[in-house]
């Protein structure tokens, strides 16, 4: 299903459902459609919001960490949100991470899914080779466990990104800003109940980088998803709800 883009000054985002809000960033080649999983099980009884990150558009002095986080501080700011459950996958579990440090008194709940912060073996490390679509291919099938879940729509996304300069630059940038912020020493400090969904066979931050997290974040729990890689919520969306529901019903 698709849902309508909203647009409000310098944002676009999804806004679907009422009641308790679910804030959730996407990844580095992440879409908002990555949630559709999440928007369709829970939009009956959360608000779920999810904004557009500027990974394509920022100035690229902006292109990293902080940049993305202060926009996600300023879409907060702009919703007038409160007391949510921030949700982050990949790059955006990194932003998760980074604001509610931030913004300890806003965040009631965190979930991380695939998160950089700890390790990555980002696509940055090997970027660019500019217009070779079957290795841009090989690189999205290998973010998931069934090959099949990189669809071409998907593939040719990526290589339509890849093969524009500003925005290759930019990933670039991001990539290297977030293996430069590395949290093993920050994120200690979380205290908001936090849950870890993780693919059994990530092959992106591996399940170690998991259990690393589970360590660091003294108030978490840590779930792993068998037959699936860096996105659970898209390859395995029952079993990623089902953990997700459980969680938010644990933690009232």
């Amino acid at each position: 299903m698709e849902y309508k883009l909203k647009e409000e000054g310098d944002f676009k985002y999804i806004d679907e459902g009422k009641g308790e809000v679910l804030l959730l960033l996407h990844g580095l080649f992440g879409a908002l459609s990555n949630w559709n999983g999440v928007i369709n099980a829970f939009s009956p009884h959360y608000r779920i919001i999810i904004p557009l990150m500027p990974i394509y558009e920022m100035p690229l002095r902006e292109a990293g960490v902080p940049g993305l986080t202060a926009f996600i501080e300023k879409f907060v700011h702009l919703k007038q949100l409160d007391n949510f459950t921030l949700l982050g996958n990949s790059l955006g579990g990194h932003i998760a991470l980074v604001y509610t440090l931030n913004n300890i008194s806003r965040v009631k709940r965190l979930v991380l899914t695939g998160s950089s912060g700890l390790f990555e073996d980002s696509m940055g490390s090997t970027f660019p080779k500019r217009g070779n679509y079957g290795y841009i291919k090989e690189r999205v099938e290998f973010t998931f466990y069934d090959p099949q879940t990189a669809t071409k729509e998907l593939v040719d996304e990526v290589f339509s990104i890849t093969n524009s300069n500003s925005k290759v630059l930019r990933i670039i940038a991001m990539a290297k800003s977030a293996q430069r912020h590395n949290m093993t020493k920050d994120i200690t400090r979380i205290t908001v109940p936090t849950c870890l969904i993780w693919g059994l066979n990530d092959t992106i931050t591996p399940p170690h980088v998991a259990h690393e997290f589970n360590r660091l974040i003294k108030n978490s729990e840590l779930h792993f998803v068998d037959k699936c890689s860096h996105a659970p919520m898209m390859e395995q969306p029952e079993v990623f709800n089902k953990y997700l529901h459980k969680f938010l019903e644990r933690n009232p």
